[in-house]
């Protein structure tokens, strides 16, 4: 399977990446993933950018980048501004009431406060976190060359972006609800969002959510 790389990636990536890995009593078979890892950088892209619902709505948390027209592997974060402590703030006044947040918290200000140097080290920081945390046994590994767009089985690249429709979870029938903190304000259950969402509302159940068990 073909996937971009992501910052905390969406729910529909992460059902990707989980998608052929097994889980029985007698053994874990995990799921093989490929990150493109020779494209230009793409802007308002998960690439630099993930979602999470906070009281007010869903809100965007986006990390700064420098020399954002270069390939994917040459970008560089910008810390000039302070987007961590701002993205910290945000995750702390989102999720304070949600029932895994304190336990998940630290490890997630950990990859934060690492403050990679590139874009792709802070990403597959996130994937790995996330990975690890929802229980997705999953082996990446990065592409050697660019494709061309559909020229291969299992390209689910350009598939995911916040600005167009997403079909991955229906597709995989996981369009479903989970316990969500502001649900009730929203008017129901909000898709769509970071993996951390799933992650600090269900905790260690998350990978019951992503394989339907």
């Amino acid at each position: 399977m073909l996937l971009s790389s992501a910052y905390f990636p969406p729910l529909s990536w992460l059902a990707l990446a989980a998608r052929d890995f097994t889980l029985s009593p007698d053994r874990i078979l995990p799921s093989a993933v490929q990150l493109e890892a020779c494209e230009n950088y793409q802007k308002q892209s998960y690439r630099n950018r993930c979602y999470i619902l906070a009281g007010d709505g869903v809100q965007m948390l986006q990390v700064p980048v420098k020399h954002a027209s270069s390939a994917i592997r040459d970008v560089r974060v910008d810390y000039s501004t302070p987007w961590v402590t701002r993205t910290k703030r945000a995750l702390d006044t989102a999720y304070e009431t949600a029932a895994y947040y304190a336990y998940y918290r630290d490890d997630v200000f950990a990859v934060l406060d690492a403050r990679p140097e590139t874009l792709w080290e802070l990403n597959l920081a996130t994937i790995g976190l996330l990975l690890e945390k929802t229980g997705i046994a999953c082996t990446l590994s990065p592409s050697s060359s660019f494709a061309a767009p559909d020229s291969q089985p299992d390209d689910y690249r350009f598939a995911i972006h916040p600005k167009h429709p997403d079909s991955v979870l229906e597709m995989l029938r996981l369009e479903r609800p989970y316990y969500q903190v502001f649900r009730d304000r929203m008017g129901g259950f909000v898709p769509r969002l970071s993996g951390l969402d799933l992650l600090f509302n269900e905790g260690p159940d998350s990978i019951s959510w992503l394989k339907r068990l």
